[in-house]
């Protein structure tokens, strides 16, 4: 084992597809299907899951996520030509005016203006083919293996296409950003620009499911109606991804309460202090800085396994890895956690051992 390899982050969580241990859930009327728990990033339901599809406005995701990482929410952003010619669902911008890079977010994800797509994208990459280019960067990055992005909007386009894997993988990753997850749950918004409020599109977070907190919309006469949801119940967040879904609603409310009603989070690794054999007998005391929790169904709590693989290259020395834990379900691997090397206190703690460990708790290692 390589200790590069072992050492690249504290705990990484591994796809896995449904059990077939666990009760059927309900089918759906999407082409394509993926039922993600947001925090270790197991895949608890999947229908043509890795299937490369159109995806409409659902591309407004990693629009939103981009913008907010590489720009500024006060920002003032003049609306181009380009901008208000866009075709299809629009907030009504017009040449010339002014708006805050704030306002063209809430205008994108509420109301899916393909006019705010073009003037966020123009402000943020220069050009649109600029902003298109870090978007696929961005994607690469992510880990969406299997998708392209043409354009910032979401309209049919050659090459430009994903699936829902590869966009429960983008929510994942845009949820962990406070100002996109409030964005995206935000139900009314009224924009210093307009005379009205807008109100969110995604009648799940409105209407249909009181444990809805947020997501995106989407239609194009290609790609059919697509839909991407968060949702959390009894502190386990779930995401749903649907493609050309005649009845989206019922799809994500009908799998999110199969969902809560089979699978609990778990706790399958504890934070703290492990005692760890070595190969020639003696031991290593070792720490695990996160709890590891994993959606089970009762059944399969009983049935996980685990093993720790050590790295014979490991340097004796604090805040070093000595392996992982690996944890396996029917044999599949279903999560894994690095173990880090703790030595005995002998005396007193140097001062560069407090510096690393002060600076290694700012950075959420410790």
């Amino acid at each position: 084992m390589k200790k590069t390899m072992i050492a690249f982050m504290s705990f990484f969580f591994i796809h896995i597809p449904f059990s077939s241990s666990v009760q059927a859930a309900p089918g759906v009327s999407a082409h394509s299907a993926v039922l993600m728990e947001a925090e270790s990033g197991r895949v608890l339901y999947e229908k043509n899951p890795h299937e490369q599809r159109s995806i409409a406005s659902i591309t407004k995701i990693l629009t939103a996520i981009v913008a907010i990482e590489y720009g500024k929410l006060d920002d003032e952003v003049t609306i181009s030509e380009r901008a208000e010619r866009i075709g299809g669902s629009s907030i009504y911008l017009e040449k010339g005016e002014t708006v805050k890079l704030k306002d063209l977010l809430y205008g994108l994800m509420l109301r899916s203006g393909n006019d705010a797509a073009i003037a966020i994208s123009e402000h943020i990459g220069g050009s649109v083919e600029g902003f298109v280019h870090i978007m696929n960067e961005k994607a690469k990055w992510i880990g969406m293996n299997h998708s392209h992005f043409a354009n910032p909007h979401g309209l049919d386009q050659e090459n430009h296409y994903s699936t829902a894997y590869d966009m429960a993988l983008l929510m994942r990753y845009a949820i962990k950003n406070d100002t996109f997850r409030k964005i995206a749950g935000t139900v009314s918004y009224q924009s210093e620009s307009e005379t009205y409020p807008w109100r969110n599109k995604n009648k799940l977070l409105t209407r249909y499911y009181e444990y809805c907190t947020g997501g995106k919309t989407g239609f194009t006469s290609q790609a059919g109606r697509t839909l991407v949801s968060s949702a959390e119940k009894e502190n386990m967040k779930l995401i749903m991804v649907t493609l050309n879904a005649s009845d989206d609603w019922n799809d994500h409310r009908n799998i999110y309460e199969w969902a809560y009603e089979t699978f609990d989070l778990i706790k399958i690794g504890a934070k703290g202090e492990l005692t760890i054999p070595l190969p020639d007998g003696k031991t290593v005391e070792g720490f695990r800085p996160h709890a590891v929790y994993v959606p089970l169904s009762e059944k399969e709590e009983h049935e996980i396994t685990n093993r720790i693989l050590i790295d014979e290259n490991f340097a004796d020395k604090r805040n070093s890895v000595i392996g992982k834990q690996v944890f396996q379900l029917e044999g599949d691997t279903i999560a894994e956690s690095n173990i880090w090397f703790q030595p005995k206190e002998s005396g007193k703690t140097s001062w560069i051992d407090r510096v690393k460990s002060i600076f290694l708790q700012m950075i959420g290692v410790l």
